[in-house]
């Protein structure tokens, strides 16, 4: 059984682009796009522009615009700046002794 709803709800396609949703069923919905984007669709850069329907699995729909990952510290800065650190606590532990 097929179940359509219409509807004009906004979402984030893979959680970076405003879509409006139009129509949901069990399997695809279809989309409006709300901006112009940049999509990769079996392997190839596609073009995507405002006011385009597409269809795409509810799995790449988001409620809210999502964050980019955080950016790691490379492990050799963290090393480093560990090593200073102790460092610095050496030299206040001598400044502090008494002669």
């Amino acid at each position: 059984m097929l179940v359509t709803v219409m509807t004009e709800e906004i979402r984030f396609y893979k959680g970076k682009h405003q879509v409006r949703v139009m129509t949901k069923s069990r399997g695809n919905w279809i989309v409006e796009t709300l901006e112009a984007f940049e999509d990769i669709v079996n392997g190839e850069k596609v073009k995507v522009k405002k006011g385009e329907r597409r269809i795409v699995p509810p799995n790449q729909l988001y409620e809210r615009r999502g964050l980019p990952p955080a950016i790691r510290e490379h492990s050799y800065e963290l090393k480093m700046e560990k090593k200073l650190k102790r460092l610095v606590q050496e030299e206040e532990k001598e400044d502090i002794s008494p002669e």
